[in-house]
């Protein structure tokens, strides 16, 4: 007798064990099954099969039925690698293996009724309609049962099919998203850099492959010959992207090259449409999956290259649990399947060049553009000078003056907001100063319930400023520009122009993002106007301007990250003009335009900037030279959230007392954002040298938790909000 080993499809650590069923017939490992669980009958998964059991037969309960063979081998060893990774039950991991209401029951298959030529029968000369029917589905061919009877009448269809004439039978119908996103193959010669990175990867023996080129240089034609070799060789391949956004315009290259091998998935596609294309990856008849983050746990066998466009992008992060780093996902099925991981960025993080400059990736570059085109030219805008000559508007005098240039020689603009990461801190509008922790280094926040200046890092508060310390001033800033703003400002200079905005407010529903590109890309505007979602991947040949407003933003947030993600953000938002033949130029607006961050990226200076931020981090033992750990303690009850606070901590000060070397930082707080959706929010800070104690951490941190109160550690998170 074989036995099923499953695990039941409830996400409790109480029930995050293996329950023991006799098999009935069509039970493989990586079935989705129905078991009887106490007085139910649920869902579980088939982790493995046996024979016989170490448990009386005569107590073993059958499965019930079988749903469907959804898991392949892959996904059931990643899934257990996951749990024990990320100390969290294997249901829960498991879950990111399907879609969500495929789980549920609520999508099913969608099938067609065809009808086609039978077996011969007479049809009366009176009956015209009958005979008219018959006739051209003898001409078509097969034809969908609902269009033939709205041209002939469903009365001649269905006496063509009593009698025998036509025959019907179903066909299973793919719903197909972004309709619209077909492009056209033009074969591109690859380049001699372009050529020399491929035969470099072929040759490496390492698994994961850097590619870092500066925006424009073609990385993507590199991406796609390298998912073709893998096709060629009967493989399949994954293609991650940060944001949706990018999603359908790499879509459309994809279906140009590769038909209907590729498929796609993310969050904004209809519960039907999700189902289809993960169905389609299952059963092998797509080879691509494309998406953002939840696309790496695409179910294709046989990979052969995995690649992680825009790496540095902090969607990469998940903040849903079970919180797990998407490279690191992609790290594990590239070693089970021996085939390349690709991560490609003109911004690597700081983390990943790292790795490669000390060898343990490989390092690939493509420092030019395509062609030899140059990079637009960076000029940076005074905003203090602005200031002082009374202009209040959110455009300095050179971006007005650029921008009715680019309209008047017919020519588009992307006017970009740098909001990413803005977190309400105190900048001087005169000097430019921010004001910084005195222990930590790094931005205060202004929290304007409490009326206070705090770090986020350490907890400390400070008294609110009315004049700036730095020189005085008093035309101190807390708040940014918001896109209608700069939309309605735009409007009045240029009355003429047509103007999209892209920020969250227009891009809801499934094709948001994709009906705005497309507008834009079809020259239906002149300016673009957006968030951090207009800022990478995009291709448009029109554009040759770029405007930067609130470049230095990004700077005072109160994250050690900051440096590094403004200078990639202008960087990205920098290469999206001057990508065809005319020269582009970006307009950098700042009001602090001597600051180090913004000098490396108007020289494009990459190498320069690592140099500098990696003797900083190591100076101030930051990541990659130590680990940040947040326990997030998260409650309806603020009592209650509280209490287990209180477990939590002196849970790891315990930890804490015993090791002290292995500390950089210890300490309980609320979270800067101290309630979301109506729960109170807590956490324990700490800063580590090594990831030692992480296993101790997670053990004594999740065992607190309660019916009422959830616990949850983050490593590193991309978010200390």
């Amino acid at each position: 007798m074989k036995t099923a080993e499953v695990i039941v499809d409830i996400g409790h650590s109480e029930v995050d064990k293996i329950f023991e069923y006799s098999a009935i017939d069509g039970v493989k490992e990586g079935c989705r099954v129905r078991v009887p669980f106490g007085r139910k009958v649920i869902d579980g998964y088939v982790m493995r099969l046996k024979e016989g059991s170490e448990i009386d037969p005569a107590r073993l309960k059958p499965v019930a039925e079988v749903v469907d063979e959804a898991l392949t081998p892959e996904c059931l060893r990643l899934a257990e690698h996951l749990a024990a990774r990320y100390h969290c039950p294997k249901a829960i991991v498991l879950r990111l293996f399907l879609p969500a209401e495929m789980r549920r029951g609520a999508v099913h298959a969608r099938y067609t009724r065809l009808v086609e030529i039978g077996a011969p029968a007479e049809i009366p000369a009176r009956a015209k309609a009958q005979a008219a029917a018959y006739a051209w589905v003898q001409e078509k061919g097969a034809c969908d049962y609902t269009r033939l009877c709205e041209r002939f009448g469903r009365g001649a269809v269905n006496a063509l099919l009593e009698k025998g004439a036509l025959s019907e039978r179903k066909e299973r119908a793919f719903r197909r998203p972004y309709e619209g996103a077909e492009g056209n193959f033009v074969p591109r010669p690859l380049t001699p850099s372009q050529q020399e990175v491929i035969e470099k990867i072929g040759a490496s023996e390492k698994t994961v492959q850097l590619l870092h080129g500066v925006t424009g240089s073609g990385k993507t034609e590199v991406y796609l010959n390298l998912i073709a070799a893998a096709l060629a060789a009967g493989r399949s391949a994954i293609f991650l992207v940060p944001e949706i956004s990018l999603t359908p315009q790499m879509l459309s290259q994809l279906r140009a090259r590769f038909g209907r091998q590729a498929a796609i998935l993310h969050s904004g596609l209809s519960a039907g449409e999700k189902f289809d294309e993960w169905q389609r990856l299952r059963m092998g008849e797509a080879k691509i999956a494309i998406g953002a983050r939840s696309a790496v746990f695409a179910p294709v066998e046989n990979v052969g290259v995995i690649v992680i466009d825009e790496e540095h992008d902090g969607s990469y992060s998940s903040e849903q649990n079970p919180r797990y780093n998407t490279a690191e996902v992609a790290l594990m099925r590239a070693q089970y399947n021996g085939c390349k991981l690709i991560l490609g960025s003109a911004t690597p993080s700081v983390e990943t060049y790292r790795k490669a400059v000390e060898g343990e990736y490989e390092l690939l570059e493509l420092p030019e553009r395509i062609n030899r085109r140059p990079m637009p030219e960076i000029e940076m805008a005074d905003m203090r000078r602005e200031v002082r000559r009374g202009n209040d508007s959110a455009f300095s005098s050179a971006l007005r003056e650029e921008l009715e240039k680019c309209l008047q020689s017919g020519n588009q603009a992307i006017i970009f907001l740098n909001r990413r990461g803005f977190a309400q801190s105190v900048v001087c509008r005169e000097c430019g100063a921010v004001v910084k922790c005195a222990q930590c280094d790094v931005p205060l926040t202004y929290h304007s319930e409490e009326g206070c200046l705090k770090c986020h890092y350490c907890g400390t508060s400070y008294r609110m400023l009315t004049a700036c310390p730095e020189c005085g001033g008093v035309h101190l800033s807390y708040r940014g520009t918001g896109t209608q703003k700069v939309v309605g400002e735009l409007k009045k200079l240029f009355p003429a122009a047509r103007i999209l905005r892209m920020d969250v407010d227009t891009t809801g529903g499934k094709e948001g993002h994709f009906r705005i590109l497309k507008k834009f890309a079809a020259h239906e505007a002149d300016i673009l106007v957006g968030t951090q979602m207009v800022a990478k991947g995009h291709d448009f040949p029109s554009v040759t301007l770029v405007g930067i407003l609130d470049a230095d933003m990004s700077l005072h947030f109160s994250d050690y990250r900051s440096g590094e993600r403004t200078f990639q953000l202008v960087t990205q938002v920098a290469g999206r003009c001057g990508r065809a033949e005319e020269k582009g130029i970006v307009i950098l607006q700042t009001y602090d335009p001597e600051n180090y961050i913004l000098r490396f990226a108007a020289h494009y200076d990459y190498k320069g900037f690592f140099r500098h931020e990696i003797e900083l981090r190591k100076a101030t033992a930051f990541p990659p030279f130590a680990r940040i750990v947040r326990v997030m303690v998260v409650g309806e009850e603020e009592k209650k959230a509280l209490e287990v606070l209180k477990e939590v901590y002196f849970s790891l000060k315990e930890l804490f007392d015993a090791n002290r070397g292995e500390f950089l930082f210890f300490n309980k707080m609320k979270s800067p954002v101290k309630m979301i959706q109506n729960k109170f929010r807590y956490q324990v800070l700490m800063r580590l040298k090594s990831d030692a104690l992480l296993p101790q951490i997670y053990d004594r941190s999740l065992g607190k938790k309660t019916r009422d109160v959830n616990v949850y550690v983050e490593e590193d998170p991309a978010n200390l909000s």
